[in-house]
Formats: C-alpha cells, sequence, structure tokens
C-alpha cells in the first residue's frame, strides 16, 4: 500500500494547500490571479479524472452502487456529515450538512482556494469515474451555504455526456 493511499482524503488536501497555497499566491503575483486559477484548474480537474478512474477500479466497478461505495473514501476521519435523501441503482442524492474540507481551509486561511481545489473535483472526478453518471450541484458550504446538495443520476446510454456533468442548476 502506498503512503499516500494511507493517508485520509482530509489529511491529502490540506498537506495539498499548504503547498498550493502559496504557489498560488506568487503566481498570482507574477502572471494574475485569473490565469493562475485557470491553470489550477486544469491541473486539478485532471487529477480529479484519474482519480475516478483509480477509485472505480479500486472498488471493483462504475456503476452508482459501486460509486456510492467509492465515496466513502470522502468521509474517512469524520471530514464530511451527510444525509441520504435517495439512493437506488439510478439516482444516488445526500447533503453535506457538515465539511471538515471548508473548515480545514477557513483555518488555514485560504477559504478563497478550497472550492479550486476541493470542490471543483467532485463532476471531474465522477466523470473519470463513469461518463454516464452526472452530478448536479448547486450549492456547497464551501461557498458559504448551509449545506452541499450532491445530486447524482445515471444518463441513458443515448444522451452524451459534454456539457451536462457538474451542470449547476440555477
Amino acid at each position: 500500500m502506498s503512503e499516500q493511499a494511507t493517508l485520509s482524503l482530509l489529511r491529502q488536501r490540506e498537506i495539498e494547500a499548504r503547498i498550493v497555497g502559496p504557489l498560488y499566491r506568487a503566481f498570482a503575483k507574477e502572471i494574475g490571479e485569473a490565469r493562475t486559477r485557470a491553470i489550477i484548474d486544469g491541473v486539478i480537474r485532471e487529477l480529479a479524472r484519474e482519480s475516478g478512474c483509480a477509485a472505480a477500479q479500486r472498488v471493483g466497478g462504475n456503476d452508482l452502487a459501486k460509486f456510492a461505495e467509492a465515496k466513502e473514501r470522502w468521509r474517512e476521519d469524520d471530514a464530511l456529515s451527510l444525509s441520504v435523501i435517495r439512493q437506488d441503482d439510478k439516482v444516488l442524492e445526500f447533503n453535506v450538512t457538515r465539511c471538515l474540507f471548508a473548515e480545514m481551509y477557513r483555518a488555514l486561511g485560504m477559504q478563497e482556494l478550497g472550492g479550486l481545489l476541493s470542490c471543483s473535483r467532485d463532476a471531474a472526478m465522477i466523470e473519470g469515474f463513469n461518463s454516464h453518471i452526472q452530478l448536479t450541484r448547486t450549492q456547497t458550504i464551501m461557498e458559504g451555504a448551509n449545506h452541499c446538495d450532491f445530486r447524482f443520476k445515471v444518463r441513458p446510454d443515448d444522451q452524451p455526456s459534454e456539457g451536462l456533468i457538474g451542470e449547476r442548476r440555477e
């Protein structure tokens, strides 16, 4: 087992934030905040897609039931409190009611980076896990809401995946 696998996801994100945060600030001074955010966002999304593929391999499948298993890694160290609203073979809906990831970024003075370094991973991760599963989320604790609303559903096979994954409802 690799050392990375022995760390909880919360601890991994903390280590990453302590490295990326100062780099982000230095690059933002040199090339501007918008360009820095765009570059980091692209890297984070690619890493998240790879993580989704690895999660599917780790749990031995990529259907919604297996994703429900894989998401338990997010809860290690009691990092998330959540309430499941609906779970079947086509839909997984839950609310995150407490997020230690958001609390950790705030404690580090990096709340403005929390969404970029953590929340923005979710849509790309599910794309890597299974491109036929769609994530809709309209709010996050990281952005100041009282809960995160995760809604996953299996799309029909004939529906294209581009533009749907992670699309926000207004």
